[in-house]
């Protein structure tokens, strides 16, 4: 029995020694170089096994191999015998395996990997990780995209794995990364040594159209375009250039994004210090127009300060027009100062003011009464518009148009472009206004017929026009009309057909009306008139005699005159 148990363990231990001195299939064995020919380096793993490989696989991209004979190596055992009686090795498989290990490990413990860029594929690089092929896409190749990657061929250097899969043999890595992490530790380090307000050197890196970014040692600022100058500057090129090294102060720092704020006027006197003292109010200055909008033009009256002058006080007579039609970029403009707001740092100016108000030399150079002649500007439903000296306009009324009818009749013999005179009624400073009268021309013939007439005066009219209600009559030009009432004393003698046209008739004048232009006449109250005055000349009632006696005697002492 005992004799049978100790052949067992016999068994036992020879087998165990088999396994151990057996290099198994798939896995990655040691063995020593016996001898290197025709390229190939002649390797013997053991248990009387020896096998081949290219000494190029000892090599690391770019490089030389390195292998010599009696050096140790581990190989990849592929077959323990093929049809030549070797093993089947691999010294890159091997590598392959012992790197996919290493990097592994790295990656789960988010540690970084030492690797060299060897080859270009379509959308980044091939990068040898001691074994391994990793991806590294263009986009991870720097911080900044990278035209020539010339330099970094072949170059170690450490690289952060990004994903990996060991099934599909797949590794993606990234030196941004690392350039990202070394980039943050400077910065946070240059930062730290920064203080606001602090006057520093930097270089000039990039220029955009809002600022310029500034190298102060590796990090960067940003030296927005209204922190380069006192002055409107329209892009950082007009005085700046890449690479040029300038000052700058430091005007606010980030802690926790580390954007750095920097400026270049601040280092400079603040032009807003002086501007009460140099440009007091309602002064006049000479200025550059810098900027033209909507709503008006900026002037530059010196480097730094710069003043608006609004549409509204641009033109006195030029309205609702584009600043851009009355100045020019770049023009040299006298204007007035309106006010300053320091607080603000605005200063309003005018251009109109400089000039004297055209309606206030009109008034002086046209007082009331001066005829004057210009072009029908306009034609509206209530009157003319009339250009004027001073480029102003008058307005002819409809009401000044014509002394007789309708205004509304006659404005249509009108037309743009006509030349008119007319004389000046009224002048309007305030209100910008200048009244018209085209008929004030030919004088006004009412009061030229009326001028000497007053009430209670007889007058003789000739018949124009009859009509059912009365009489249409003329008087040296002044057109009248007598109602039927007032055609005679005599009810049975108030027929208009009793008159012709072109009879001549005495009537008494009861109103005068400058405003209607209308002249009150009456042959009823004429003949009351006269009726009363032959009573109080020649008797009464009282006396005897008759109405009929008192007038004849009265009109035959008419005759008799």
């Amino acid at each position: 029995m005992a004799q049978n148990v100790s052949m067992d363990e016999f068994e036992a231990l020879l087998n165990e020694s088999f396994e151990i001195d057996t290099p198994k299939e798939g896995s990655v064995v040691k063995g020593k170089v016996i001898a290197i020919e025709a390229g190939q380096a002649i390797i013997d793993v053991g248990y009387k096994m020896e096998g081949r490989v290219d000494i190029k696989e000892f090599a690391d991209p770019g490089e030389a191999p390195e292998i010599a004979v009696g050096d140790v190596v581990e190989v990849f055992l592929r077959a323990s015998e093929n049809a030549r009686g070797e093993a089947v090795i691999s010294r890159e498989m091997a590598r392959r395996e012992e790197a996919w290990d290493r990097l592994e490990k790295a990656y789960a413990d988010e540690e970084r990997v030492e690797g060299a860029i060897f080859g270009r594929v379509k959308g980044g690089f091939t990068v040898d990780l001691g074994g391994a092929v990793a991806f590294l896409p263009g986009s991870q190749v720097d911080v900044r995209p990278v035209r020539d990657a010339g330099p970094l061929m072949g170059l170690k250097q450490p690289f952060q794995i990004l994903k990996m899969d060991r099934r599909r043999g797949n590794i993606v890595v990234s030196r941004r990364a690392i350039l990202e992490e070394s980039r943050a530790e400077q910065r946070a380090e240059v930062i730290g040594n920064l203080t606001e307000g602090q006057e520093v050197d930097g270089v000039v890196k990039n220029i955009t159209e809002y600022g310029a970014f500034v190298d102060l040692g590796g990090v960067d600022g940003l030296l927005h375009v209204t922190d380069m100058a006192w002055r409107r500057v329209n892009h950082p090129s007009e005085i700046l250039t890449i690479g040029e090294t300038i000052k700058v102060q430091v005007i606010k720092i980030n802690k926790e994004t580390h954007r750095i704020s920097l400026g270049m006027k601040q280092l400079q006197d603040d032009p807003w210090d002086a501007v009460s003292g140099k440009y007091p109010l309602d002064s006049v200055h000479t200025g550059r127009v810098t900027n033209i909008t909507d709503y008006g033009a900026f002037v530059e009256l010196e480097a730094g300060v710069e003043g608006l002058v609004h549409v509204s006080e641009m033109s006195w007579t030029k309205k609702n027009v584009h600043p851009g039609k009355i100045v020019s970029t770049s023009q040299e403009v006298e204007v007035m100062v309106l006010e300053i707001d320091e607080a603000k740092r605005r200063v309003s100016l005018g251009l109109k003011q400089t000039q004297r108000n055209p309606w206030e030399v009109f008034a002086e150079t046209h007082p009331e009464g001066t005829e004057v002649e210009g072009e029908v500007k306009n034609i509206t439903e209530f009157g003319l518009f009339v250009g004027l000296d001073g480029d102003i306009d008058g307005m002819v009324h409809l009401s000044d148009l014509t002394w007789e009818g309708r205004g509304e009749d006659v404005i249509g013999d009108f037309r743009k472009g006509d030349i008119v005179n007319a004389k000046v009624t009224e002048v309007d400073v305030e209100k910008e206004r200048i009244s018209l009268s085209i008929k004030a021309m030919d004088g006004d013939p009412f009061q030229d017929a009326v001028g000497g007439v007053k009430r209670g005066t007889i007058v003789t009219v000739e018949v124009t026009k009859i009509e059912d209600g009365g009489i249409e009559v003329d008087y040296e030009g002044a057109k009248s009309f007598i109602r039927r009432s007032d055609l005679s004393r005599d009810r049975a003698e108030q027929r208009p057909e009793r008159f012709g046209v072109g009879d001549k008739v005495d009537a008494r004048v009861t109103n005068i009306d400058a405003k209607t232009r209308r002249l009150g006449l009456s042959i009823k109250a004429r003949e009351i008139a006269e009726e009363k005055e032959a009573v109080e000349q020649f008797g009464s009632s009282d006396s005897g005699a008759s109405l009929g006696d008192i007038l004849g005697a009265a009109l035959n002492k008419g005759d008799d005159a």
